[in-house]
């Protein structure tokens, strides 16, 4: 079929093990060359080798060899394709099936891609709404930078990488930004602050879906069908261009981030629930911190907050309401 054969050939990436490099591919380079003298593809990825805990190749022999039948059916695909996509290419990997910890957080990445995505579509949302506060904006900011990393990554084929630097960032969305941005979010009545969250959310949360997806498959095209048509794995990789915010970040979320585990930690200190109110508190910081002094307060549950420059970020004091008797 020479049609067939036009568009295969000389194809784009040869996947393969390290063991069969001596055979497999050089056999391949020199027939091409020899019958039709040209390389047969542009690029190949040299996989390592699964092993056992000890790193010792797995084999019948040595009864080390584990099947990914019963991981598939115990965690999930996600899970084990999760696993396999934070190795790099060229490295073994180990695998204890006794203690799958690698295949746990996969699983527990894509639970809280659906988890999260389900939450932020439950916001009232504004077609169109301008994304206008300075904390929805530097999340962004950072997700630029995420995007840009990620694309470089997966077009030098280290997809571990990829995957770290987004899943990272994914947690810092949703552990932080998530929080300190949800009181906001859920206003009744629509205002442009309401909006600005919200329009921030959605697009945070469309453009970890398609970074995510080589990897969780499964779970981002559930989350993904819920708001568009077709499949995840057809639409367009995201890029930096879509994003309106292409400015460095000002660091006003890392900022937030660690005010938000001084004030979770005080009342921890204190014995009190998360949700405790808070009639007086202090925290020192930069003053670019002033630029999300409502969304803390609401997010700690702050009568009355008080910011003093400084150049370290800390909660200095704290009132707790007093509970009911």
């Amino acid at each position: 079929d020479d049609e067939l054969w036009n568009l295969v050939f000389p194809y784009s990436l040869r996947s393969q093990g390290q063991d069969i490099i001596r055979t497999w591919l050089f056999s391949t380079v020199l027939r091409a060359e020899l019958e039709h003298g040209v390389a047969p593809w542009e690029h190949a990825g040299i996989s390592g080798f699964i092993v056992d805990p000890d790193r010792k190749k797995m084999s019948k022999s040595k009864g080390n060899v584990v099947t990914p039948q019963g991981m598939l059916d115990e965690h999930g695909s996600d899970a084990v394709r999760y696993w396999a996509a934070s190795s790099r290419l060229g490295t073994d990997a180990a695998f204890d099936p006794e203690n799958p910890k690698q295949i746990k957080i996969g699983r527990r990445l894509a639970i809280k891609v659906l988890n999260a995505a389900k939450f932020v579509y439950s916001f009232p949302h504004t077609e169109g709404a301008p994304i206008t506060e300075p904390i929805d904006i530097d999340l962004l900011r950072r997700l630029t930078e995420v995007v840009r990393i990620a694309t470089e990554s997966y077009d030098n084929f280290d997809h571990a990488r990829a995957l770290e630097v987004t899943e990272q960032f994914f947690w810092t969305f949703t552990d932080d930004y998530l929080e300190l941005v949800k009181e906001r979010a859920y206003r009744d009545e629509i205002s442009p602050e309401q909006a600005s969250a919200v329009a921030a959310l959605r697009l945070a949360i469309d453009v970890f879906l398609r970074l995510l997806a080589p990897v969780i498959p499964f779970a981002t095209e559930e989350v993904w069908r819920w708001t568009h048509d077709g499949s995840i794995h057809i639409a367009p990789w995201p890029t930096v261009s879509e994003i309106p915010f292409e400015e460095p970040s000002s660091g006003l979320l890392d900022l937030c981030g660690v005010a938000l585990v001084g004030i979770r930690g005080a009342k921890t200190d204190a014995k009190a629930s998360q949700k405790t109110v808070v009639t007086n508190a202090t925290i020192t910081g930069p003053t670019l911190l002033a630029e999300a002094k409502a969304d803390l307060a609401a997010v700690g549950r702050i009568v009355n907050l008080t910011l003093v420059e400084s150049t370290e970020v800390a909660v200095t004091a704290i009132e707790l309401e007093e509970s009911a008797e």
